[in-house]
């Protein structure tokens, strides 16, 4: 699951990083395109918030994960235990 989180926030912070790039381009190379430089740098600040929550999320959900299989190993351990004691 946190797999797809890294993927999202990777993607968005290269687009990011290429809406940052288009600010610093002059607007006689963008036809077509939006030429005020305030536009790209709101959409770059905002897609780099995006990908920075999106990699948080992740992070957070891979070490729920991990705590999530040693509390797993924990119960399988403590009840080996137990079934050897019940034997004896």
């Amino acid at each position: 699951m946190s797999r797809n989180f890294y993927i999202l926030a990777a993607t968005l912070l290269l687009f990011a990083l290429v809406s940052a790039g288009m600010s610093m381009v002059p607007s006689s190379f963008q036809p077509g395109l939006p030429a005020n430089g305030s536009l790209w740098r709101t959409v770059a600040l905002f897609l780099l918030l995006f990908g920075l929550l999106s990699a948080f999320i992740g992070v957070m959900s891979n070490l729920f994960e991990q705590v999530d299989r040693h509390s797993e190993e924990t119960r399988r351990t403590a009840r080996r235990k137990r079934r050897r004691n019940d034997n004896q």
